[in-house]
């Protein structure tokens, strides 16, 4: 590495202090769901893409594009009609089982990450996929299958960031708790760090909503692993957490790629880039600040190059804010998907969970 991206990383994990009371950006509502969403994908020339896990309903639609404010299914009906009923009559190869992301590349691509395990359980054998739309002809035209090596029972693959030449795919796992990176050429997928205390919840946090500790109606709390994560600008530097963290880790991208690397050698190169908010989606933007959806303050916040900490947006409409993406003319968009308000946590509540997707300009906010 040279001395400029020497000191570039240092700079980049710098410790980071509390966020900063300043002017806000103006949220705007851009769509609202009956259903959960979780990710956002926008491309270059504006077009808009959102999907809905299996949670806690057998949703209509697991992938869809924006249309004059409506969820249309994407690429195709087919593609999103895996039901719950009816598993047992379709390929989970060429249908959406439980989709959690959906993420474009830059090259003309949308890439939708399938973990297939509905309500964050059983995997579906034959489900977890990469899933590339060429979008330019609304056509699939490439899946990655991940086997039980890669996707294993419990796992369930998170979200994707795609290095800057396209080759490579890193990937979180939030169910077991690890990373993944794919040879986006190839195919080929490897599972890493799986279990190491960076990848799991960090012992003693747990994650407070409305000032109270998030729990289940039976009283337990739950613990969130791996979850987001982002690149830096040269796409030299990995950076993850786990929701129930204040740690945001890091490690070279290259030590990743190297075959030849094992569990206790990555392990050494792991470092701690600083402490941080109860996260669930990063994001690096434009400008190379660091995005964190604050699930605890419903807001995104910044974290500058020198470590600094600025809420973006705030508001109770930001409910459990979740997934990042950046428009063509850099306005951010945010996914609220409500999830304390979900059955899981709140006894009684409604099987469907009403969401929303938002967006706003980092630039008017404060700098």
């Amino acid at each position: 590495m040279t001395s400029s991206r020497i000191l570039a990383a240092a700079t980049w994990i710098a410790l980071a202090t509390p966020a900063l009371a300043e002017p806000q950006a103006e949220l705007a509502p851009v769509a609202s769901f009956p259903h959960q969403v979780t990710g956002v994908a926008v491309s270059a020339d504006g077009r808009i893409f959102v999907n809905f896990p299996r949670w806690t309903e057998d949703a209509p639609v697991s992938v869809a594009e924006l249309k004059d404010g409506k969820a249309v299914p994407y690429p195709d009906a087919d593609w999103n009609s895996w039901r719950n009923a009816r598993k047992d009559e379709l390929d989970p190869k060429t249908h959406f089982v439980c989709v959690q992301s959906v993420v474009t590349d830059g090259r003309g691509r949308l890439w939708v990450l399938d973990p297939a395990a509905p309500a964050l359980e059983q995997v579906v054998k034959g489900g977890p996929k990469l899933v590339a739309i060429d979008l330019a002809s609304n056509k699939v035209v490439r899946t990655i299958p991940f086997d039980e090596r890669v996707a294993p029972q419990g796992s369930y693959l998170n979200d994707i960031r795609f290095s800057p030449d396209g080759r490579w795919g890193y990937l979180t796992d939030s169910g077991r708790g690890a990373l993944l990176v794919v040879d986006l050429e190839t195919g080929e997928a490897r599972r890493l760090l799986d279990g190491v205390s960076s990848t799991q919840a960090e012992p003693g946090v747990q994650v407070h909503i409305d000032g109270r500790p998030l729990r289940r109606p039976d009283g337990r709390s739950p613990s969130f692993a791996a979850d987001g994560l982002a690149l830096s600008p040269d796409g030299e530097t990995l950076f993850w957490q786990a929701i129930s963290s204040h740690t945001l880790y890091a490690i070279p991208t290259a030590a990743l790629r190297d075959p030849q690397l094992q569990t206790p050698d990555l392990e050494k190169q792991i470092r701690k880039a600083g402490e941080t908010v109860v996260a669930d989606g990063l994001w690096t933007a434009k400008d190379g600040s660091l995005l964190f959806t604050a699930v605890e303050h419903d807001a995104v916040e910044r974290r500058d190059p020198d470590g600094r900490f600025t809420t973006l947006v705030s508001g109770k409409r930001l409910r459990w804010p979740d997934s990042l993406a950046e428009g063509p003319n850099g306005d951010i968009y945010v996914t609220a998907s409500h999830i304390p308000d979900s059955p899981w946590f709140k006894e009684g509540a409604p099987i469907a969970v009403k969401s929303a997707l938002f967006r706003f300009a980092p630039h008017k906010a404060a700098r």
